[in-house]
């Protein structure tokens, strides 16, 4: 692992609980990439009872996933409290008045965990399904997180998720590569990568594919005004620990501006789908002649 792109996840979640509040404002992407896995489910005939939602952020896909699986129980895990603040509101926003209090129109959540994904704070084969929507980038150990999740699904269970992949913010990459050499941008995980850590944790039929999305703003200053309201910020350990200079800056946009394109600055999304199942258990009956010659207990 290299040391500076581990994540600083202190800071990683002080900066998500202080985006918590304008987060739906700027979270395009975020929802339609969400809608992108959810119409994916069409083509999965699986009915879990209890759904993880990991890194739920203000609740967007735990509200889809109540209306997909509306006998299923769903759990919501971020790591910032301030983001379950923000779901539990909107949740308790789509019933008002005295029907909020009929046990019929209670949102169907169980507890909110507020966690990190690389330490789930579940027991062994207690879940059905793990849906994670843009979460797993922000992991330090992706593999420790599969085994995690492993661990907390039941025999037969799912896991589906998305994530960013090494395109992701090439352009902004690139502009401040030539102005010093500190990581500016988080790195993101090869999808083939991805898949090889999936099995090494025990998952069976990994399916990974991979869109690029790209995003167009009228300057620099609005990208990064969305990477920050959303909480996107740079928390590697190799990140500058000052301020860039403003004619640092003046560099890093007069680079990004030589890749406009109609008017338009591009921020590329390399955007990463992934769904695998932890595999069935089998008991094999032998016969007893077979036990004999094993030196097994009849």
């Amino acid at each position: 692992m290299h040391y500076d792109h581990i994540l600083d996840k202190r800071l990683l979640r002080r900066s998500f609980e202080r985006a918590a509040a304008g987060y739906d404002q700027s979270a395009v992407l975020q929802r339609e990439i969400c809608d992108r896995m959810l119409s994916r489910l069409e083509y999965i005939k699986y009915v879990p009872t209890r759904i993880l939602d990991a890194g739920s952020g203000t609740g967007y896909g735990t509200r889809k996933l109540i209306e997909h699986y509306p006998d299923a129980e769903i759990m919501p895990l971020d790591i910032a409290l301030t983001m379950h603040d923000c779901a539990r509101a909107a949740a308790s926003g789509q019933v008002s008045g005295w029907q909020r209090w009929l046990p019929f129109s209670r949102p169907r959540t169980g507890n909110y965990l507020c966690a990190d994904i690389e330490q789930l704070p579940l027991r062994e084969a207690s879940i059905g399904m793990i849906w994670s929507n843009l979460a797993i980038q922000w992991c330090n150990d992706l593999g420790q997180a599969f085994t995690e999740a492993h661990r907390v699904l039941e025999n037969g269970g799912l896991l589906m998720f998305s994530t960013f992949g090494p395109d992701t913010l090439k352009e902004l990459r690139q502009s401040f590569k030539s102005v010093d050499p500190f990581s500016h941008v988080n790195r993101f995980t090869d999808m083939h990568d991805i898949g090889d850590m999936l099995v090494n944790s025990g998952f069976s039929l990994p399916v990974m594919d991979m869109e690029y999305i790209t995003l167009t703003y009228e300057d620099v200053r609005g990208v990064m005004h969305d990477l920050k309201a959303i909480g996107a910020h740079n928390v590697t350990q190799g990140r500058r620990r000052g301020l860039t200079g403003k004619g640092a800056w003046q560099q890093v946009i007069d680079q990004y501006e030589t890749l406009r394109q109609q008017g338009r600055l591009p921020a590329t999304y390399e955007v990463i789908y992934g769904h695998a199942w932890k595999p069935e258990t089998r008991t094999v009956q032998l016969k007893p002649e077979t036990r004999r010659k094993l030196g097994l207990a009849p």
